[in-house]
């Protein structure tokens, strides 16, 4: 095994320096990493309910319009505002649209732009602070002060000016809201790899002739995967959180796009009327997606961080 070989052995944990100069490290010695992160979130409960709760909720928004049946695109004046009962059991909206069916297309818009979002953001805040970290010096000032000063304007105003910049669509929605949720993940792989870079594999990674980009990519950011991967499952929340919001004050994806906030912010027009299946389905369904990758987000980091797992 050539010495590079060994120190990416040990930059992704599974042998100790001292181990690599013992002829048997790499011999099985039971479980792998992964395997004992499976059995650890198997065993988490609360991480459970949130990961059954965003299968269903896709399975509800992408499954369920092929099982359930209707018409999304043309209205119908003569079945307005009709309460729950048979054919619609969930009623209909102020333009005749079954809001069953609204919900499960607007599930999907949610969903998309939420996890597309938090994969931008991700994906920027890694690299971003990875580098700014590891080139450290005036760099690392430059890039953090442009982090510092983003994130001293508030979120909803922020969006709520790149939204009124762009016209609004979706792509356009998913790139704003990732635009402004990279920030703490920035500030987050920075600390981490403020540590990591320190670390001996770094070091001997750097002494081998590694060029910089190489052992950020293969021997720093591998290692803030559980970091980043807690941070995602957040980010998926607050951009379904900052869509709605958006979609209340009217700046959301035009029709014929269509989401829970939209749904929402709809309803509240009729809230004094008693049509309650307007509003609170849509608000429900907000809610337990966002309450769902929280939940996940807390299991991922509990069972990544060996410090929090159980005896």
């Amino acid at each position: 095994m050539s010495f590079r070989e060994l120190l990416d052995v040990e930059a992704a944990g599974q042998a100790t320096p001292g181990q690599l100069a013992s002829p048997t490290a790499f011999e099985p010695r039971g479980p792998t990493s992964w395997g004992i992160t499976t059995r650890e979130f198997l065993h988490h409960h609360l991480g459970m309910i949130g990961a059954t709760v965003i299968l269903v909720m896709i399975l509800f928004s992408f499954v369920g319009p092929l099982l359930y049946h209707t018409n999304q695109s043309a209205t119908n004046l003569l079945q307005i505002n009709l309460p729950p009962g048979r054919g619609h059991p969930l009623g209909t909206d102020q333009v005749g649209y079954d809001v069953l069916g609204r919900l499960m297309v607007a599930g999907q818009s949610s969903l998309e732009v939420g996890l597309a979002a938090a994969a931008i953001a991700v994906c920027i805040g890694t690299v971003w602070g990875a580098v700014s970290a590891f080139a450290g010096g005036w760099v690392d000032s430059i890039m953090m002060r442009v982090v510092d000063a983003l994130i001293a304007i508030p979120t909803v105003l922020l969006v709520l000016l790149l939204a009124a910049i762009v016209t609004p669509s979706v792509l356009t929605i998913i790139c704003v809201l990732g635009f402004v949720s990279w920030l703490i993940t920035a500030r987050l792989v920075r600390g981490e790899v403020l540590v990591l870079r320190t670390l001996d594999y770094v070091s001997a990674a750097k002494l081998a002739g590694d060029r910089p980009v190489r052992i950020v990519l293969r021997h720093i950011v591998r290692n803030v995967i559980g970091t980043v991967a807690v941070q995602a499952t957040f980010e998926v929340a607050n951009a379904i959180l900052l869509l709605a919001a958006l979609s209340f004050l009217g700046l959301g994806p035009p029709p014929p796009a269509v989401n829970w906030g939209g749904m929402l912010t709809t309803g509240l027009n009729y809230i004094f009327d008693g049509y309650w299946w307007q509003i609170y389905p849509a608000g429900v369904c907000i809610v337990l997606t966002v309450v769902a990758f929280n939940l996940l987000g807390d299991a991922t980091r509990d069972v990544l961080d060996v410090r929090l797992r159980s005896s």
